[in-house]
């Protein structure tokens, strides 16, 4: 069939397959450019590997340490009888797969439900099937509206919303292209719990604690999950909403997390990541405009990086390469140095008050937005014909 995009609100429901592949591939080759990895892991563990920076850890640990990896992913294949593609990160994921194996590293990939006990069962099952039988890398990348506890079954939802007072600031509509007012409301103490319950550590740590009760975890293994930290301008709506709270939870989790992979000569950090154009990101009022401007004086500046930019940065400069994290006062990894530098952040603050639609294309780089937005999903890629039947 011929695929075309479909956007709804801050979610594009279709998703080219070649597309797809063609942004695999391109990471794939930024990685290999970069050169390999000295030191780096033999065989990962990615939990939330079929987009954004998770699958960017998948092919750096694949492609720039030449390791092993299990993917785990929550993601859905197209349906040929209802002519319905299946989704970006089911395309990423088996685009990944098959040029690994090529590669002649050991690929399994595990689709379902990250927060359940079977899946974790799944993972550590794929592990002891793979040449090491342990990983000495554990990426938490998970972001998810909903979660169902594994052991009492219920269901906790994520809100986006501000903690103590509402707040009503610009965003942008991306689907019109014109900068709005939005309002924010104030979540309740039960819609805070619950996000946490959602986004937090607990399952990064469940996690932890079934690969080690498993034996597969291996001698000097690191565990990183990923946060997002941000400017003042985003604080009532980002670090100090419900997310935020969330965020920090996880962070909070991380000595937890450090006493077991001690056990192992191992180690455990957050890494602080930059704000770029993704289906999470998408979602959250204010930040499409802020990264949108952003990107602007990024790219003007010269220090813009991607997904894969930065995850390469992180393994080849805090991670290995005979080289150890460089750790804030609080003890994380900081990839977001370039987006938080003063003359950056400078600029930003000196564009927010001015924007309105009139001069959005002018003041900011929407169109860069929107065309690495319709990139997530396989669209706007060079090379591709999008006139031509695709299997799906």
């Amino acid at each position: 069939m011929v695929i075309e995009p479909k956007v709804k609100g801050f979610v594009c429901i279709t998703a080219h397959p070649t597309g797809c592949q063609k942004n695999v591939e391109e990471q794939i080759a930024y990685v290999k450019g970069k050169g390999a990895i000295r030191g780096g892991c033999r065989s990962a563990l990615i939990i939330g590997a079929s987009t954004g920076y998770g699958l960017a850890s998948r092919i750096c640990a694949a492609f720039g340490c030449g390791a092993d990896t299990v993917g785990v992913f929550f993601e859905r294949p197209g349906d040929v009888k209802r002519e319905r593609p299946g989704s970006a990160g089911w395309y990423n994921t088996k685009a990944f797969s098959k040029l690994a194996a090529e590669a002649g590293l050991y690929v399994a990939d595990i689709n379902g439900d990250a927060f359940s006990d079977a899946v974790k069962e799944q993972a550590i099952e794929a592990i002891k099937k793979s040449p090491m039988g342990k990983v000495d890398l554990i990426i938490y990348s998970l972001a998810s509206p909903r979660r169902t506890d594994p052991k009492t079954g219920q269901v906790y939802k994520s809100v986006l919303k501000t903690v103590g007072q509402p707040r009503t600031d610009k965003s942008l509509n991306t689907d019109t292209g014109e900068v709005v007012e939005v309002n924010v409301p104030v979540a309740t103490e039960q819609e805070i719990s619950d996000t946490v319950k959602t986004m937090g550590g607990e399952d990064w740590k469940l996690w932890i604690e079934a690969l080690d009760k498993a034996g597969v975890i291996a001698d000097g293994c690191k565990s990183i999950a990923y946060s997002y930290l941000g400017p003042t301008l985003t604080y009532p709506i980002y670090r100090d909403g419900t997310i935020g709270c969330a965020k920090k939870d996880l962070e909070a989790t991380v000595p937890q997390i450090a006493a077991i992979m001690k056990k192992h000569g191992g180690s455990a950090y957050v890494s602080m990541n930059k704000a770029l154009v993704t289906q999470a990101s998408s979602a959250i009022p204010v930040v499409p405009l802020y990264i949108s401007i952003l990107y602007k004086v990024m790219k003007q500046k010269g220090v813009h990086e991607d997904c894969i930019m930065q995850i390469q940065r992180l393994f080849a400069d805090e991670l290995y390469n005979s080289k150890e994290p460089d750790l804030d006062e609080q003890g994380r990894i900081r990839i977001d140095n370039l987006e938080l530098r003063d003359d950056v952040q400078k600029e930003v603050f000196d564009i927010w008050p001015r924007i309105e639609t009139q001069n959005l294309n002018e003041l900011t780089d929407f169109e860069g937005y929107k065309k690495e937005f319709l990139k997530l999903f396989g669209f706007g890629v060079p090379g591709v014909d999008y006139s031509k039947d695709v299997e799906i």
